[in-house]
This record gives structure tokens, C-alpha cells and sequence, in this order.
């Protein structure tokens, strides 16, 4: 897959979390356009091969913010961050207008929570900058029983719908959106059979990273988290989205014996 100038491929690639919110799940990967460069160079000291920045949060139970206050957290960022790394810059976002604005100001990829199926611009504005793309699953409501055939059905019809938009196939990835409109079992079947989504004909993408399904608090699911990752690099996960790059990192080394 190519972000930005970038090739990724034949490895498990940490994609690292930065979220520009005040009330994003996991206190410790909220950050602010002050501090936003010393937590850019951190990650990419520590191994990050990517930086995903968000300016919404999708948690459970979030309360949704506009397009405008969006760009309003991310844009003064997104600058500092392009001038500075010459890193591969994903802006998670589910609105085509704070796509343009991440995209002009030198974002590299869009990580859309909802497939290209919420705004039905967010395709073609990709497309017109020649960018990259994560398509995630999600629905309206809970999915029952097995998760891969509405996964894998979902996942197909938003890939349909960037390549007719004009993004590139070697521009797509997909994440089969663990923790979203699905259960705690259903997340574990899903995680457990995550190689079955390359049927989707992309690279996949895997953000389980101190999620609710491991349990307890956001504090203490490190561990299980490290076990996600592990088993994402053994199935030939390309990217894992996660806090913290060093253990990750550590983690997927682990794996590929480096």
C-alpha cells in the first residue's frame, strides 16, 4: 500500500494514536496543538511508521462535533506536523469537508470510521487529492450472529465505491472496525478469524488498542492488547493502530524475529 511516498508491505506497520480531543476514551493519546510535535517525534522515535490524528472522538457514548470544530483542532496541527516529519499523516474523520481541509494542508491519508458511507463526498475528495484511504466497518445497529458476512459484505461495497470514486487500489486499506456496532463476542470472533477480511482484496488494518473488549479499564489493557498485535503480525496484518508504539513495536519485532 502506498500513503503519502511511502510503499508499505510484507510487515506489520504501527500506525500511532493521536487524538486532538479532550475526551477521547484513553486520557494518555489526548494531546494539543502545543504539545502535538513533541508527541509526533516520540512516536516516530519509538518505531511509528505513521501518525493518525483525530479531532473527534467515536468512544461509546460520544457526543458528536461539528466539521468546522474539527478543523478548528486538527488544522494549526496538521501544519506544525508537515513542516517538521516527513511521516505519513493519517486524519481519522468521517466529514468530506474536514477531509479537503486535512488533505490541502498536507494530510496523506483519510481513516473514515464510516467506509465512505456516511458522506457521500468523502470518496471523491480523496480521490481529487490523490490520497490514501482506511475504510472501517460500521452500522447503525449491532450486527447479529456471525460478523464476517456483513463485514466482508460492507467492507467490499466501500472499496466498490472508492474505485469508482478514482482512489487508487494500491491507495485502499480496511479495518473491520473492532468495538463498533458490534458485541464483546462478536469483537473476539472478529479478531480471532481477522485474516478472513482479506477476501476484500486490500490490506488490512487492526485498531484494538486498549479496547473495551479486553476488560477492566483503559489502563490496565496493555497486555492484551500486545496479544492482539501479535497475533495481527502473525496473520500479516499490514498496520495496527494503537497508543503505545514502543511495546507495540516490541511486540511485532517479537513475531518477524527482528
Amino acid at each position: 500500500m502506498k500513503i503519502g511516498e511511502k510503499i508499505f508491505e510484507n510487515y506489520t506497520y504501527v500506525m500511532a494514536i493521536i487524538n486532538l480531543t479532550p475526551d477521547s476514551f484513553y486520557a494518555s493519546s489526548r494531546a494539543t496543538e502545543d504539545d502535538v510535535l513533541f508527541r509526533v517525534e516520540r512516536a516516530i522515535l519509538e518505531g511509528a511508521s505513521l501518525i493518525d490524528i483525530g479531532a473527534q472522538s467515536t468512544r461509546p457514548g460520544y457526543v458528536e462535533v461539528s466539521a468546522e470544530e474539527e478543523i478548528s483542532r486538527f488544522e494549526g496541527a496538521i501544519a506544525k506536523i508537515k513542516r517538521n516529519f516527513g511521516v505519513p499523516l493519517s486524519v481519522d474523520t468521517y466529514f468530506s469537508k474536514s477531509a479537503k481541509a486535512a488533505l490541502e494542508l498536507g494530510a496523506d491519508m483519510i481513516n473514515d470510521v464510516w467506509g465512505l458511507t456516511s458522506d457521500g463526498d468523502m470518496a471523491d475528495i480523496i480521490a481529487s487529492r490523490g490520497a490514501s484511504v482506511c475504510i472501517m466497518h460500521n452500522a447503525e445497529k449491532k450486527l447479529e450472529g456471525d460478523v464476517f458476512p456483513p463485514v466482508i459484505d460492507f467492507l467490499r461495497r466501500s472499496a466498490d465505491i472508492a474505485r469508482r470514486a478514482g482512489i487508487a487500489a494500491d491507495r485502499i486499506c480496511v479495518d473491520g472496525g473492532i468495538g463498533f456496532a458490534k458485541d464483546r463476542e462478536q469483537n473476539f470472533a472478529l479478531l480471532e478469524g481477522y485474516e478472513r477480511l482479506k477476501e476484500v482484496g486490500y490490506p488490512l488494518l487492526l485498531g484494538t488498542s486498549r479496547k473495551s473488549l479486553f476488560g477492566g479499564r483503559a489502563e490496565d489493557r496493555l497486555p492484551a492488547t500486545l496479544q492482539s498485535t501479535r497475533l495481527a503480525a502473525r496473520k500479516g496484518v499490514l498496520f495496527v493502530r494503537v497508543h503505545d508504539v514502543a511495546e507495540n513495536v516490541q511486540a511485532i519485532r517479537e513475531v518477524y524475529g527482528d
